[in-house]
């Protein structure tokens, strides 16, 4: 139906009334369905070629170079420290664990030593041998051995 028929129908389906009268009015709806199906209509063929040509790829590409310098620090410390960062510097402190050996003179004992002075008499029986010498002086016209 064309849309100024359905006005015209409209129109002509409302009875005329006096004002002031309250007035009925149908109410229709109308629905649509719709549907669909495949309808051949004709048939393509789809060839592909493929061409190469050679162009200039631009692109910014950045880079950084770092610089690692070993500082030798041999300082004794009491805790392992933090990785910190001063300006564009990051510092890795390395650190190690050294045995440490002292030679510590200890005391272990004194010995004490105490003199003490003791007479004891004591008394054995014991040989002694002695030789006496006698020497006589004898006279001139004594002549012999004899020597006491």
């Amino acid at each position: 139906m064309r849309p100024d028929r359905i006005a015209d129908e409209r129109a002509a389906a409302v009875p005329a009334h006096p004002e002031g009268e309250d007035a009925t009015l149908v109410v229709a709806e109308e629905a649509l369905r719709v549907n669909k199906r495949d309808v051949v209509t004709g048939r393509v063929r789809v060839r592909t070629r493929t061409t190469s040509r050679e162009a200039i790829a631009a692109a910014d590409l950045a880079g950084e170079t770092v610089e690692v310098v070993r500082k030798a620090v041999d300082r004794e410390i009491d805790a392992v420290p933090e990785v910190r960062t001063e300006g564009d510097v990051t510092i890795v402190p390395v650190v190690e664990e050294v045995l440490v050996v002292e030679t510590r003179l200890v005391l272990k004992e004194e010995i004490h030593i105490r003199r003490t002075r003791s007479v004891e008499r004591f008394e054995t029986p014991v040989v002694l041998r002695r030789q006496d010498a006698s020497v006589d002086r004898l006279a001139d016209d004594e002549t012999g051995n004899e020597e006491t």
